[in-house]
C-alpha cells in the first residue's frame, strides 16, 4: 500500500540536480554521531574517520604531487573496494575500505594520499584479481558506440543523432550517428571481469559446502607475474558530485532499548554504495514506530545530511515517500532523484522566456539574415515514434556529377536568450534523459516538439553546413550559416531503409508518411539513396583512416499503451540508415570543430576522447593471446582491424565478436567537452576513437546544451553576434558540468532498462537462453546472453554443485563445475567454464525483489537447478536487507 505524502515533512522533489534543504546537525538533538551519544563503535569515542585536510594543503599537495584527485569509484558488487584512476593511464589507484574512503560517495571528485608501499595491494597471478578497474558503471563513450540514441516510448518522441562507436556505455556518442534504443547494461552496471577478482565470497550468506579451490597451472612466468596496486586513503572531498539522495527502505532500529531508538529510524538505501542514514522519527509517518511493517515494501527517499567522524551511519532527512517497491513509476523517480535529475515542471519565469503569441510564425527580419531553403528537398530520418526532431538532411545533384549535401540543425540558440532563465534551467539540466517510458526534457516541450522540432511542412529556423561534395565523398566546398528550411517528410528509419534495400522499386504511398506537393516520393527517394551512397564512401574511408567502432547489443521494448508495462523486448538492429545518418552527423560535428577552434583558439568548446588505460589494455592483450587471439592495439585502427575479423564461420561468431568487443569497452575511458584554452597540448584535443585531432557537438541542441554553446560560438565566427563573454575557466566549468550530467543521464537510462527488464523477467520468466561466457572468476562467471543481449554473473554457490575448481592455465582462467547428479546412482558431471565457453542459462525473478538472478542449467538438462537462498543472501555478494553491510567498526 502506498503512504501519502501528507504524513511527512516533505520537502518538493525535482529541484535541480537533486539539491534539497537539508537538516542542520545542530538542529537534531543527541544525533547519532554526537560524543555524547550512547551507541558507539567499537573504536569507544575515538573517531572512525579522519578529519579532513584544509583546502590550502589540499591544494598544496596537489600541487607538489604528494596528493592525487580523481573521480571515485565504488565496486557496485564490493563496497568496500573503490577506485580511482590513475593520471598516467596506467592500473587504477585502490582504496580498501569504508574507512579509507572517508565518506566519500561514489562519484564524488577526491583527493587521495598514496599509502606506504608496504600496505599497497598484491595482485595475484592466481587470483584472477582484475575486477578492480573493470568494476566502473559501464563507461564507453557514445563515440565509439554507433549513433544509437535512447528508444522513445508509445507517448515520447526521440533524441537526434549522435555517434557511437559501435558501441561505452551505450551512450549515444558513436559521435554522431543515429539510432534508437536504450544501449544500456542490463545489470545497471557493466563488470567485465575477463581477469575478475574473487578472493572474496562471491555470495554473502551462503555457507561454502563447496571444494572450492584455487590452483595455478605450472607456469614459470607466475613469480614475476605477482604486482601490486597502488593503494591510497581520501583526505578531502574536493566536490561532492553524488547527489547525497537515496531510495530506499525504513526500519525501526534493531536495539529497542536505546536512547536512539525513541529518536531516530533507520533508512537502509537500495543502493549499497550509500552508507545507511539515521532518519528521525520526526520525518517519518506517524504511525511508523507503530506500524513499522506496514512500511517494509514503500520506498522513500533520503537525502545525506551529514556524516560525522565518529559515526558509522549518516545523518539524513526523509524526503518523500515514493509508493511501493517494485512499480515502474516510484522506482523511477527514486532513480532520477539519486542521480540528481530535475524532473520539476519548468517555472513560470522559465516558460516567460518563450513566445507568448501563439502559434508563432517567423518574423519578417529572419528572411532578411537567413539563407531561405524552403523550396528545397530537406527532409528528417528519425525512429518513427521522435518527436524532437533536431536535424535534417538535403542532397541536391549538380550538373558536374557532384552533390551539394547539407546538414540543417534546429537553431535552438534563436529562442534561449544567453544569460534568460531558459538559459540558466538548460544550462543547469545540460542534457535530456530517456528513460524506457518518457523522456525528462532540457528545454519545455513547447521548444522541443514544436517552436525548435523540425516538423514537416513548416517554416523551421535552422543552423546549416552545406557542402559540395564529388561521389566519393571529397570534400570540395563547405559553407556554414543561419538558414529557413521546409521538411518536405518525416521519414522514419524504416521508411529510409525500405528505400536503400528496393533502390529500383517505388515505394508505395501507402507505406510512406506525407510528402508535400512540391517534391515527390521519387525524389526523396533518389536523395536518400545519393546520400546512402556517399555515407558509404565516408564511412568505409573513416575506418581506413583509423576510426573505431565498438558496438555492443542494444535492448528496447514494446510497451502496453494503458498500462506502460513491457510486453516484450528485442535487441535493436543497427541498419544502413542509421549509419547514413551518423555519417553526415559526423562530418557536421568535426567541420564545426574546425571552425570554431580555427576562429576562437582558447575558447572553443570541443570533445576529446582519451585513449584507453594501458594497463588494462596490455592485459587484456596477453588475454587474448593465451585464447589465441591476436589483437592489434597500436592505434584504434589497428584495434577496429582486429575486432572486424571473422571469429569462425558458425553461428557463433557474432557472439564471440561481441564477447570481445565487451572486453575492449572496459580499458575505454570517456569522452569529454573541454575548453580548448585550458588544455596547453593540442595533442590532447585528439578523439580516440574516431582518430580526428578536433570534434565537437553541434547536431542535437534540442537535448544537449553543450550544442547549444557550440551554435553560440559558430555564429560569432559567423559574425552573426559577438563572442560570448566568457572565459576559458568558466566555460571549462560549463564542460565539467555537461559531462557530470551526461554521465548522470547515461546511468539513468542504463537504471530504466534494467527496471523494464527485471519487470519483464518478473511477468514472463522464467526466461531461457544460450549464453557465451564473457569472463571467468574463483567462484563465478560473466555471461552474455544472447537472446536478450544483457550480460549476467552466474554465482557457483547458487547452484547444486559438489564441488568447484578455479584454475589458470597461463592467463586463461578456467572453472571446473562438478554437478551434484540428480540420481544417486549417476556419475557427477563435469562442466569446464572459460571465456567463450557456450552455456543455457535461466533468467527468472528474486523472491519478492524487483531483481533477477541467471542460473546455469546442467548440459543436457531439461530444467535448471538451483539453490535456495538463506535469508540475507543475494547473488552480488552484497547484504541486501541492509543489515550487515556498512558497519565499519
Amino acid at each position: 500500500m502506498s503512504h501519502p505524502d501528507h504524513k511527512l515533512n516533505l520537502r518538493p522533489l525535482g529541484t535541480p540536480r537533486g539539491v534539497s534543504s537539508v537538516v542542520s546537525p545542530r538542529g537534531i538533538a543527541a544525533s547519532p554521531g554526537d560524543k555524547n551519544s550512547k551507541v558507539k563503535c567499537a573504536r569507544g569515542k575515538k573517531s572512525i574517520f579522519e578529519a579532513y585536510l584544509s583546502r590550502e594543503e589540499v591544494s598544496e599537495g596537489l600541487k607538489r604531487g604528494t596528493l592525487i584527485q580523481g573521480i571515485l569509484r565504488i565496486n557496485p558488487k564490493k563496497f568496500h573496494e573503490a577506485f580511482i584512476p590513475s593520471p598516467d593511464g596506467d592500473r587504477d589507484i585502490f582504496i580498501d575500505g569504508v574507512i579509507a574512503r572517508n565518506r566519500a560517495l561514489n562519484g564524488d571528485l577526491v583527493a587521495v594520499r598514496l599509502l606506504p608501499e608496504e600496505q599497497w595491494k598484491v595482485i595475484k597471478p592466481e587470483s584472477n584479481d582484475k575486477e578492480a578497474e573493470g568494476a566502473d558503471e559501464s563507461d564507453l563513450p557514445e563515440e565509439l558506440c554507433g549513433h544509437q540514441l535512447p528508444q522513445q516510448t508509445v507517448k515520447n518522441g526521440n533524441d537526434g543523432p549522435d555517434v557511437v562507436l559501435e558501441a561505452p556505455l551505450g551512450d549515444s556518442d558513436s559521435e554522431e550517428g543515429h539510432g534508437s534504443t536504450h544501449a544500456m547494461l542490463i545489470d545497471g552496471v557493466k563488470v567485465l571481469s575477463v581477469c575478475g577478482s574473487g578472493g572474496g565470497k562471491e555470495h554473502a550468506g551462503i555457507p561454502d559446502r563447496k571444494e572450492e579451490s584455487t590452483s595455478t597451472a605450472p607456469d614459470t612466468r607466475a613469480a614475476s607475474e605477482k604486482a601490486l596496486q597502488r593503494s591510497a586513503k581520501v583526505v578531502y572531498i574536493l566536490e561532492r558530485k553524488h547527489s547525497r539522495a537515496a531510495t530506499g527502505i525504513l526500519k525501526p532500529l534493531a536495539d529497542r532499548n536505546s536512547e536512539l531508538f525513541r529518536k531516530y529510524a533507520l533508512f537502509s538505501p537500495t543502493d549499497h554504495r550509500v552508507p545507511r542514514i539515521y532518519v528521525p522519527l520526526k520525518d517519518c509517518p506517524q504511525d511508523f514506530v507503530s506500524r513499522p511493517k506496514n512500511y517494509a515494501s514503500t520506498l522513500f527517499i533520503c537525502r545525506i545530511a551529514d556524516w560525522k567522524e565518529d559515526s558509522n551511519f549518516a545523518l539524513g532527512q526523509l524526503a518523500k515517500s515514493l509508493g511501493q517497491a517494485g512499480e515502474i513509476e516510484p522506482e523511477t523517480e527514486g532513480i532520477l532523484t539519486e542521480y540528481g535529475v530535475d524532473f520539476s515542471d519548468f517555472s513560470s519565469e522559465v516558460l516567460e522566456c518563450l513566445p507568448q503569441q501563439l502559434p508563432w510564425t517567423i518574423p519578417p527580419e529572419e528572411f532578411n539574415k537567413r539563407r531561405d531553403l524552403r523550396k528545397d528537398c530537406i527532409f528528417t530520418i528519425d525512429p518513427s515514434t521522435a518527436r524532437d526532431l533536431d536535424d535534417a538532411l538535403s542532397c541536391k545533384p549538380l550538373a558536374d556529377g557532384n552533390f551539394e549535401v547539407g546538414v540543417h540543425i534546429a537553431d535552438v540558440s534563436y529562442f534561449v536568450p544567453e544569460g534568460s532563465e531558459l538559459d540558466k534551467v538548460a544550462a543547469e539540466r545540460a542534457t535530456s534523459v530517456y528513460l524506457v517510458q518518457k523522456v525528462v526534457p532540457m528545454l519545455p516541450r513547447l521548444l522541443c516538439e514544436e517552436l525548435c522540432s523540425l516538423n514537416p511542412m513548416t517554416d523551421k529556423l535552422t543552423f546549416s553546413v552545406i557542402w559540395t561534395l564529388t561521389p566519393e565523398g571529397k570534400i570540395l566546398d563547405e559553407w556554414f550559416g543561419r538558414t529557413i528550411i521546409r521538411s518536405c517528410t518525416k521519414l522514419s528509419y524504416d521508411h529510409a531503409q525500405s528505400m536503400i534495400e528496393n533502390p529500383d522499386e517505388k515505394i508505395p504511398e501507402t507505406e510512406l508518411p506525407p510528402i508535400c506537393p512540391e517534391h515527390s516520393s521519387e525524389e526523396v527517394q533518389r536523395a536518400v539513396l545519393n546520400l546512402h551512397s556517399i555515407a558509404q564512401k565516408l564511412r568505409e574511408q573513416r575506418f581506413v583512416n583509423g576510426a573505431l567502432r565498438l558496438d555492443q547489443l542494444k535492448l528496447a521494448f514494446t510497451l502496453d499503451h494503458e498500462t506502460g508495462m513491457p510486453q516484450g523486448c528485442h535487441i535493436y538492429e543497427y541498419r544502413d540508415s542509421n549509419k547514413l545518418v551518423e555519417e553526415f552527423m559526423l562530418l557536421a560535428n568535426m567541420a564545426v570543430a574546425h571552425r570554431i577552434h580555427r576562429a576562437f583558439p582558447d575558447q572553443a568548446l570541443l570533445r576529446r576522447h582519451p585513449p584507453p588505460q594501458s594497463k588494462m589494455l596490455n592485459d587484456l592483450v596477453e588475454f587474448c593471446e593465451q585464447m589465441g587471439l591476436r589483437v592489434d592495439v597500436g592505434s584504434a585502427g589497428a584495434l577496429n582491424k582486429s575486432l572486424t575479423k571473422t571469429f569462425g564461420d558458425d553461428k557463433y561468431s557474432l557472439a564471440r565478436k561481441e564477447v570481445l568487443t565487451n572486453m575492449y569497452s572496459r580499458p575505454m575511458q570517456m569522452a569529454l567537452y573541454f575548453c580548448s584554452g585550458m588544455l596547453p597540448d593540442p595533442e590532447q584535443f585528439r578523439h580516440y576513437a574516431l582518430n580526428v585531432p578536433l570534434y565537437t557537438h553541434f547536431t542535437s541542441p534540442i537535448r544537449r546544451f553543450a550544442d547549444v554553446i557550440v551554435h553560440r560560438l559558430l555564429a560569432a565566427t559567423l559574425g552573426y553576434k559577438s563572442l560570448p563573454d566568457v572565459e576559458p575557466a568558466a566555460l571549462q566549468k560549463q564542460a565539467d558540468h555537461c559531462n557530470d550530467r551526461r554521465m548522470a543521464s547515461k546511468r539513468v537510462q542504463e537504471l530504466s532498462t534494467n527496471l523494464f527488464f527485471a519487470i519483464l523477467v518478473k511477468e514472463c520468466g522464467p526466461l531461457e537462453s544460450e549464453a557465451m561466457v564473457m569472463g571467468v572468476l574463483n567462484q563465478a562467471f560473466d555471461v552474455l546472453v544472447l537472446r536478450f543481449g544483457v550480460q549476467k554473473r552466474i554465482y557457483c554457490n547458487a547452484l547444486p554443485l559438489r564441488s568447484y575448481h578455479f584454475q589458470k592455465v597461463g592467463k586463461k582462467p578456467e572453472l571446473t563445475l562438478v554437478w551434484e547428479p540428480q540420481d544417486p546412482e549417476q556419475e557427477p558431471v563435469q562442466q569446464v567454464i572459460t571465456v567463450f565457453s557456450l552455456v543455457e542459462v535461466v533468467l527468472q525473478a528474486e523472491d519478492g525483489a524487483l531483481k533477477y538472478s541467471a542460473l546455469l542449467k546442467l548440459p543436457g538438462a531439461d530444467t535448471c537447478r538451483a539453490l535456495p537462498l538463506e535469508d540475507g543472501a543475494s547473488q552480488d555478494g552484497e547484504d541486501h536487507d541492509g543489515d550487515g553491510g556498512h558497519d565499519l567498526a
